[in-house]
């Protein structure tokens, strides 16, 4: 528990510094973004001293580090407010919008993969399905689900992310769908395989053999060590939901995490490119180190590792 919390806190910092030194070397000048070209060059020392942007790259990173311990994460430079401000309203949507796609995640991927792995008919059609939603990237998925639900039939809004519960739900229903789509076909192949693997094994011709049930053995014996691989990967799931995000958002108008992030960098606004990306890596770290550890909890052979 104690090595799995200290690897996740070093793994959350090095993210961070290589996220904050990247932006420190990326082409571009906040200077001449917020001051424009005509300003002077004693205007733009004057600038660059203010944001502390004279002083080395460890300084900088450890003044940002000991504001976001306090609770600082720094002024936008675009928007001209707490980063904080920033993030409050954000973070709501794009949480709805990940959740939302987990589920389908989970739902769709291990029902498709259950189905496939348990039944030989089946399964080149849950196959052949898994691979196309592998190969549809997530902006195509998303202008595919606007066109025809949204524009076509008009079932859905194209814009936003909605207001209230249901609203947003809404709202948010076909960007869960395209965000989810890649994620569940990856989820149905390794539920396929696993369950598939887990059913040919003796003890399971055993229990058939003997005269159990055929759901009984596929529910007791197939499904309970077939999901431990899909558990092992729904952290990785989490972490690509939140990252991929960011197009989803901008494919749907949606003012989240995701569009922050995207305005942050082309305004070159370092204080809310490093926000948004601590958080992303901060789910990232925390969902997979929660799932290891149920791994851990679940697997007995990894106890006794341990």
């Amino acid at each position: 528990m104690a090595t799995s919390v200290v690897g996740a806190v070093g793994t959350v910092l090095a993210a961070s510094f290589v996220v904050f030194a990247a932006l420190g070397f990326a082409p571009g000048d906040p200077v001449a973004q917020i001051l424009g070209q005509k300003a002077t060059e004693a205007e733009r020392v004057a600038m660059r001293a203010q944001l502390g942007l004279d002083k080395p790259l460890l300084v900088r990173y450890w003044d940002w580090l000991t504001g976001v311990l306090h609770g600082d994460f720094g002024l936008s430079l675009t928007y001209r407010q707490d980063v904080t401000l920033l993030l409050g309203p954000r973070v709501s949507a794009t949480l709805v919008l990940v959740a939302m796609s987990a589920v389908i995640t989970l739902v769709v991927g291990v029902l498709l993969g259950t189905v496939g792995g348990v039944s030989a008919r089946w399964r080149p059609l849950v196959n052949g399905l898994a691979g196309l939603g592998t190969a549809v990237p997530g902006f195509v998925a998303a202008v595919l689900l606007i066109s025809v639900f949204a524009v076509g039939l008009g079932w859905f809004p194209t814009y936003g992310a909605g207001n209230g519960f249901g609203d947003q739900l809404w709202h948010l229903a076909l960007p869960a769908v395209a965000l989810s789509m890649a994620w569940a076909a990856y989820i149905a192949q390794i539920t396929t395989a696993s369950v598939t693997e887990e059913a040919g094994k003796e003890h399971v011709a055993t229990a058939i053999g003997r005269g159990l049930p055929r759901l009984l053995v596929i529910r007791r014996h197939v499904l309970r060590n077939a999901f431990i691989p899909v558990l092992t990967v729904s952290g990785l799931m989490v972490g690509g939901l939140v990252a991929g995000s960011v197009v989803v958002e901008n494919a749907f108008g949606i003012d989240g995490l995701g569009s922050l992030l995207v305005k942050g960098v082309l305004n070159k606004d370092y204080a809310v490119v490093n926000a948004v990306s601590l958080i992303i890596v901060v789910v990232f770290v925390v969902v997979t180190t929660v799932v290891d550890l149920v791994h851990t909890a679940l697997d007995p052979r990894l106890r006794e590792r341990t």
